[in-house]
């Protein structure tokens, strides 16, 4: 059965972090229907002004946190020692698991067009030892048919394995790219969730072939194959797959917990300095 449109979403303009403006396209009203997926954050811009105040020092406990980036420059850094950078073309996925310290921050950049995900744990992991991937353009394979580009950041598509798997939530995350009128069709697990993020140019979806434009995601409905056309200006987009954990959720700024109890505990730990384990 072919998956049609549930819900589509454009989100709203926020400022989060010292200043940045960015689009939440998902946060607190969406988690369930997008379960496992907690909050999908957008930017877009060609003015620094926007960005570059940055992320300074944070905390993060209780899930996975996917930074994209299409353009652009994020400097990172955290409790554990680790620093780097993301590139054009990188992902840092990072498992804030039991507690992390970290701080991201954009450098001035022609454009800077990407997304953070943050993705939820099961509570049997909320509580495992953070860790850093860094995917560098190259480690990403790229899948090229006629029209058709696809780079697989995470699972698998066209006998391509992509650069993680993830050793929690076993997500898809797979940056499409289509010139005008080719289409896309992948077979999906019937249970699993389904959404893209449409980051430039139209297209076509669902069973009705609805034409959705860019700057927004939608969500598919169960069934096990997704499909979707591209329209005249072509389309980019990013599409992420991952089964629901159906657990509560108890979701305090950057800590996501089971109960408002362990929400209490960790910002006490904050609090009193023992946070990081």
């Amino acid at each position: 059965m072919k998956r049609d449109i549930e819900q589509t979403v454009t989100g709203a303009r926020a400022v989060d972090g010292a200043g940045v403006s960015l689009v939440r396209v998902l946060g607190h009203g969406t988690t369930e229907s997008f379960d496992p997926f907690l909050m999908l954050d957008a930017f877009d811009s060609t003015d620094p002004k926007d960005y570059v105040a940055g992320f300074p020092w944070h905390p993060h406990r209780g899930i996975e946190t996917v930074t994209y980036l299409v353009s652009g420059h994020i400097e990172h850094g955290d409790s554990l020692g680790n620093s780097g950078d993301i590139r054009d073309g990188g992902c840092q996925w990072m498992t804030a698991g039991g507690g992390i310290l970290h701080q991201e921050m954009p450098k001035a950049s022609p454009r800077m067009l990407g997304l953070q995900l943050w993705l939820n744990l099961l509570r049997k992991d909320k509580m495992t030892p953070p860790k850093y991937n860094d995917i560098r353009t190259e480690d990403v394979p790229e899948v090229r048919e006629d029209g058709l580009t696809v780079r697989v950041i995470s699972g698998s598509y066209g006998g391509k394995q992509g650069f993680m798997t993830g050793e929690h939530v076993r997500m898809t995350m797979l940056d499409v790219r289509l010139d005008a009128g080719k289409a896309f069709r992948m077979q999906t697990p019937a249970d699993e969730t389904l959404f893209t993020y449409l980051m430039s140019g139209s297209g076509f979806f669902g069973a009705s072939a609805q034409e959705l434009q860019e700057k927004r995601a939608v969500l598919f409905a169960r069934g096990d194959e997704v499909s979707f056309t591209a329209g005249d200006g072509g389309l980019r987009l990013v599409l992420f797959m991952g089964a629901p954990l159906h657990e509560p959720i108890a979701w305090g700024g950057p800590i996501v917990m089971n109960t408002r109890e362990e929400l209490r505990q960790a910002f006490d730990e904050l609090d009193r300095g023992t946070f990081i384990k």
